[in-house]
């Protein structure tokens, strides 16, 4: 039941879409979609990194986050009514830093959860 329950809760990257250039020195919004669940959850937080892949292949995100471009509170909502309908999301402006090395690069998040009644903590980490 609770690996059900998790999985309802997991998040992944809305933007940028993979393969995304971005240059050293820049700002890039990154977009965690949570999608829509009718399991209750309080959201904790997220980290989001970038790790370096140009001198081996990406390491998975559980063992190396990378550069932390921000950690803080995680705080998804519904777009406007007016709009599409799309799941709840937040954007994150984030710096790309200047002396960030061209070439391959991976975006990864942690995120963080609690769920259910309980409640019990979750946690999960993509790329």
């Amino acid at each position: 039941f609770f690996t059900t329950v998790a999985f309802a809760q997991s998040v992944e990257i809305g933007y940028p879409p993979n393969g995304a250039s971005v240059p050293a020195g820049q700002d890039l919004t990154v977009q965690v979609v949570r999608p829509d669940t009718l399991t209750g959850s309080q959201e904790v937080a997220v980290v989001i990194g970038l790790a370096s892949c140009t001198s081996q292949s990406c390491l998975p995100p559980n063992a190396v986050m990378g550069n932390i471009l921000y950690n803080g509170p995680y705080n998804p909502q519904f777009q406007q009514p007016n709009l599409p309908p799309r799941p709840p999301y937040q954007n994150f402006s984030v710096a790309i830093p200047a002396s960030w090395t061209k070439g391959a690069a991976q975006l990864n998040v942690a995120h963080f959860t609690l769920i259910g009644l309980g409640p019990f903590p979750f946690s999960e980490t993509l790329s």
